[in-house]
């Protein structure tokens, strides 16, 4: 099974790996709200962030572009929500889609590829 999101197949025209942000607390710096204030406060849990590095390909422009749109068609307000897995077998649930970012070039050769970056958070609900 490739790497999919809600289901969808939006990154697997490529390689592309995933990443995980720290988990643990969110830690404050007193010094930041009081500079004479030593030490730290722990404020709560750290919502999990993942990220997608990878690569569009794809045979010409047109074919490129309908696979972005496929992809930013799933940023919405408020963020769509689905599992987020990993072509290794490995999930997340209650994912939320918040940010693509294309590289800032497309690149030619014998196919046609654009880097991007996209992260998905799930938030803590109060």
């Amino acid at each position: 099974m490739a790497s999919s999101f809600a289901g969808l197949d939006l990154f697997g025209s490529g390689p592309h790996r995933f990443s995980q942000l720290p988990l643990g607390e969110y830690i404050l710096v007193n010094a930041r709200v009081d500079p004479n204030a030593p030490g730290s406060t722990p404020i709560g849990p750290l919502e999990l962030v993942i990220t997608i590095r990878g690569r569009l390909v794809a045979a010409n422009d047109e074919h490129l572009w309908t696979l972005r749109d496929d992809i930013t068609t799933q940023l919405t307000h408020p963020p769509t929500t689905g599992t987020l897995k990993e072509i290794i077998d490995r999930s997340w649930d209650n994912m939320s889609f918040v940010n693509f970012a294309p590289g800032d070039r497309t690149d030619r050769g014998r196919g046609i590829s654009l880097a991007y970056t996209a992260t998905f958070i799930r938030f803590l609900t109060p």
